[in-house]
């Protein structure tokens, strides 16, 4: 699994590098959250496991999104 910033989302892209769908934080929330790109899309078990981790990590400052410069 490999994950990509884009803005201040992160893209997650599986093996075969299809974007499964999208990590971003939700202030409302106080937490990151993913959202899926489509309805259709099936997560495997390790995907769902893999992505779990990353969500845990981000909350608990393990990981970060990088920001980006639109300057």
């Amino acid at each position: 699994m490999m994950y990509w910033p884009i803005q201040q989302e992160l893209d997650c892209i599986n093996d075969e590098g299809c974007i499964l769908g999208k990590i971003s934080f939700d202030a409302n929330k106080n937490k990151h959250i993913f959202y899926p790109s489509n309805d259709s899309i099936t997560l495997s078990n390790d995907e769902k496991a893999n992505i779990a981790e990353r969500l845990l990590g981000l909350d608990s400052a393990k990981y970060a999104i990088a920001m980006q410069d639109d300057d």
